[in-house]
């Protein structure tokens, strides 16, 4: 089992930024972060795989940034120019599988998740 438990969410003005974390029991072969929006479905936002390859979502290329530190099982998600279309609860996921970064935006991949932490931005 792997436990995941997100941090960092809050309320922010448009433009402004957040950094997300998720402390890991342990680390898995890949990591990523998916939202999801009232009355929308859960969307992934970025991924990482075992060779620290990344793969972002069109609508966050050039303002998020996922990393991990693997000293400490802490998965990241540095969310800079935030807009109100960011708004949204934010989760961590973990996969069971190595799956490379091309695949990690994929939700059913995931077999381990976190509670989420909620993202607000305001106009």
């Amino acid at each position: 089992q792997v436990q995941l438990v997100e941090s960092g969410g809050g309320s922010v003005q448009a433009g402004g930024s957040l950094r997300l974390s998720c402390e890991a029991s342990r680390f898995t072969y890949s990591m990523g972060w998916f939202r999801q929006a009232p009355g929308k479905e859960r969307e992934g936002v970025a991924g990482i795989d075992s060779d620290g390859g990344t793969i972002y979502t069109d609508s966050v290329k050039g303002r998020f940034t996922i990393s991990q530190d693997n000293a400490k099982n802490i998965l990241y998600l540095q969310m800079n120019s935030l807009k109100p279309e960011d708004t949204a609860m934010y989760y961590c996921a973990a996969t069971s599988r190595d799956w490379g970064s091309p695949f990690l935006l994929t939700g059913h991949l995931y077999k381990y998740w976190g509670q989420g932490t909620q993202v607000t931005v305001s106009p």
